[in-house]
């Protein structure tokens, strides 16, 4: 049997594309192995499907000032020796990495054994995960044809984003059924990615009272962000996070409000449901949202609001041009050439797997 180990965590961001990938591996016989940090949010949802887990130890390497620069470099090390005893007792034919920092050990330490990997960059620039995983990689699949400039000619391919089937399987009857919810009014998806986002939390929560005229409201605001004051609001539900449900809730809804991570995007262009995305602040990261989302909206896909520029106004006109649009985006994303990009990695893996054991 081939053996693989999947790498990558830290956010959901970057676990749901190896999630996307398991049932297809599956079917190809590999046997199928996962490495993350210790208490990451991707030991829980790896966990859930049964799959080995194996939990190391890794730092955070910062572009700024950080006391934590002095200890997280040790981590980082003591994660590199762990990875490759790992890897060595697995004796995995291939390593796919979807990045986060708790990837790099992993990544290096395959390197080191000579163990094929394969990484894939979701936003248009590489981040500083992968820049240093990169020259250990064979191949780097990409989502945006943007992205190749930045990476070896030889390495790099233009793959997509893993779509995992089942979002694509959503009920929406369920969904509503989930929420309490009824057909008269069309749905509100308001999601900040598995973190949550303070920011879209609060500027939706101010104007609550004008979309409950018009919108039923589902909103994900991740861990320790509900607020409990709105529990019994009629037409208004909040979760810290959703797993095995969301599907049936995209479903249910007629407009998302997310984030620009490049996964989440690529889901909602997926689903094909009108958006608007808030993309997370350069001044709180390095700016590749922000990128992503002006990709989409020059594409005709999405309404975009900087997170500097959101105001109560600014929000509500956004919303309700969405949805006064709707069929008109809906129409732009149906001819969008994004195909489901699971068959070309998988391919690329078997070929990385074939290489190894020849």
């Amino acid at each position: 049997m081939k053996k693989i180990v999947l790498t990558g965590g830290g956010t959901a961001g970057h676990v749901t594309p190896n999630i996307a990938l398991i049932p297809t591996l599956q079917k190809e016989g590999y046997e199928i192995h996962y490495i993350g940090s210790y208490e990451g949010i991707e030991k829980k949802l790896i966990e859930e499907l049964n799959i080995p887990y194996y939990g190391i130890s890794s730092g955070k390497l910062r572009r700024y000032i950080d006391l934590k620069n002095l200890s997280d470099p040790f981590k980082v090390i003591k994660g590199l020796a762990q990875a490759r005893h790992i890897l060595g007792k697995i004796k995995p034919d291939v390593v796919f990495s979807k990045g986060g920092f708790v990837s790099v050990p992993v990544v290096l330490a395959a390197k080191s054994r000579k163990i094929p990997c394969i990484i894939h960059e979701s936003d248009m620039t590489p981040g500083l995960a992968n820049k240093i995983c990169i020259p250990c990689a064979i191949r780097v699949c990409t989502n945006f044809p943007e992205t190749l400039k930045y990476i070896p000619a030889q390495k790099s391919v233009l793959t997509g984003s893993p779509i995992r089937e089942q979002l694509l399987r959503g009920n929406k009857q369920k969904g509503l059924d989930f929420c309490g919810f009824n057909t008269a009014m069309p749905v509100i998806l308001v999601t900040g990615g598995s973190l949550g986002a303070v920011a879209v939390n609060n500027a939706i929560r101010e104007i609550l009272p004008q979309l409950l005229n018009r919108f039923q409201i589902i909103h994900l605001c991740g861990k320790d962000k509900l607020d409990t004051s709105l529990n019994n609001t009629k037409g208004y539900v909040q979760f810290e996070y959703i797993n095995e449900e969301l599907c049936d809730l995209m479903a249910a809804s007629d407009i998302i409000i997310s984030r620009a991570g490049a996964n989440a995007i690529c889901e909602i262009l997926a689903l094909r449901k009108p958006n608007i995305l808030i993309p997370l602040s350069a001044k709180a990261s390095r700016g590749d949202q922000i990128l992503n989302a002006a990709s989409f909206e020059k594409q005709g896909y999405s309404i975009v609001i900087q997170e500097e520029d959101i105001t109560n106004k600014s929000l509500l006109e956004a919303i309700n041009k969405a949805y006064d649009n709707k069929d008109k985006y809906i129409k732009t994303m149906k001819q969008s050439r994004m195909n489901n990009s699971i068959e070309k990695i998988i391919g690329l893996i078997n070929e990385a797997a074939n290489r190894k054991r020849k």
